[in-house]
């Protein structure tokens, strides 16, 4: 028998997550857990369509979530935490952008820019909430559409250098 595709998010309920929700990188070296209530009650983290954001996703668009660092725990089994200093960003403060140095798989970005924070990259976890909003929509491919109720921002979706673009169909 062949084998069956993997990583349905509908196979996991979201009522198993009302505590924490915890998921790893391909190899299963790194197994990181948000402990957080409620991460499912309203729509939380972001959409990111920056160009270092898509490269590190390898995809159009990153799924990201901010929290705070003493709710995150991140369990390298084997050691294969790598990190890449960033220098190339808007702000020009480094951010540093932590992978699994076997399977390449994105973990978490830190900057100085949110002290005390870090941004977990989601897509490592069984269920993502539904964004909150969408940074650098500006960014977007023309062939994009829009993601209902999630408002997109030309650049940040936080900070001074907001900007709305839409507030996206209801």
């Amino acid at each position: 028998m062949p084998n069956q595709p993997t990583g349905d998010p509908k196979q996991h309920d979201v009522s198993t997550f009302t505590d924490s929700i915890s998921g790893s990188c391909l190899c299963g070296s790194i197994t990181v857990t948000l402990n957080e209530k409620g991460l499912f009650d309203k729509p939380r983290g972001h959409l990111c369509h920056c160009a270092n954001c898509r490269k590190v996703a390898g995809s159009y668009v990153a799924s990201n979530m901010l929290m705070d660092e003493d709710k995150v725990k991140i369990d390298d089994r084997d050691g294969t935490l790598k990190t890449y200093e960033d220098k190339h960003t808007l702000s020009g403060n480094p951010v540093y952008r932590s992978f699994c140095g076997v399977d390449g798989n994105p973990v978490q970005s830190k900057t100085a820019l949110y002290p005390g924070k870090v941004v977990i990259k989601m897509g490592m976890f069984p269920r993502i909430p539904q964004p909150e909003a969408e940074g650098f929509g500006s960014h977007k491919h023309p062939w994009q559409g829009q993601h209902d109720g999630v408002p997109s921002y030309k650049i940040k979706w936080a900070g001074p250098e907001k900007e709305l673009m839409s507030e996206g169909t209801l």
